[in-house]
């Protein structure tokens, strides 16, 4: 188990990223509308990207969800999806400590977990290669259509890109990860209508919770394919509700 003073030993290094408040971001507030997440933004409550996603799902994808939940059982499903939640929401709280240039020791057995995940990727993905952040934990929105929140918008491996952490139980293989990289799609187009930029790169930078880091990117024409998936997923969405 990690003794505190490793944790703050770990909360102490490197410096911060530069920052660049280039854009200001609009606060929000989180809101359940008809058990579906919105974003209380600019005058208007917008479906989450992730809400979106979640309702609009494959048919393959929720045999395959129903099919892992039966084989383990729903308590045991349930469980496990909140230590995960838990896990990401320490790992994630860590992260932006540390863009910030802040402190934070979490020293929860979740939390002591979420610190070793973060490190490796500070190590492994921050550190070298973002090198500019213009907002951490950005809500982002499209008007009349959606709204949703990324982890860091700014400069990596010398282009723009809209970034997302994301904890996993287990290594990811690229095909099972699309909707992450539609999500980034999402952001980025929200991102270049409301600002006038032309982000055409998504990141994910993902850890295991025991410590295998991966990193995911998507640019130019496959990206552009991933919007167009995500044009398809809002159809989808509304049609729904109609």
């Amino acid at each position: 188990m990690m003794e505190e003073k490793d944790l703050n030993e770990y909360h102490n290094i490197g410096k911060p990223v530069k920052w660049n408040n280039k854009f200001t971001y609009p606060r929000s507030q989180r809101e359940i509308v008809m058990g579906r997440r919105h974003y209380a933004v600019d005058d208007q409550k917008l479906p989450s990207v992730t809400t979106i996603l979640s309702r609009t799902q494959s048919k393959e994808k929720q045999d395959s969800l129903a099919a892992w939940q039966a084989r383990v059982g729903k308590d045991n499903a349930d469980r496990i999806k909140d230590q995960a939640a838990s896990r990401g929401t320490a790992m994630h709280t860590l992260l932006e400590h540390y863009l910030m240039g802040e402190k934070h020791a979490d020293l929860t057995d979740v939390g002591q977990e979420a610190t070793l995940m973060a490190q490796k990727v500070i190590d492994e993905g921050i550190k070298g290669s973002l090198s500019e952040i213009w907002g951490s934990e950005v809500t982002l929105w499209y008007p009349d259509l959606y709204a949703g929140q990324t982890d860091v918008v700014g400069i990596y491996n010398d282009r723009e890109s809209i970034i997302d952490f994301k904890q996993t139980n287990k290594p990811k293989k690229r095909e099972w990860i699309e909707d992450y990289f539609v999500q980034l799609a999402a952001y980025a187009m929200a991102h270049n209508y409301t600002y006038q930029t032309k982000i055409q790169q998504g990141v994910v930078l993902m850890c295991s919770k025991d410590g295998y880091f991966q990193k995911f990117e998507v640019s130019d024409e496959e990206f552009r394919q991933y919007k167009y998936k995500w044009l398809g997923r809002i159809s989808k969405y509304y049609d729904s509700l109609e």
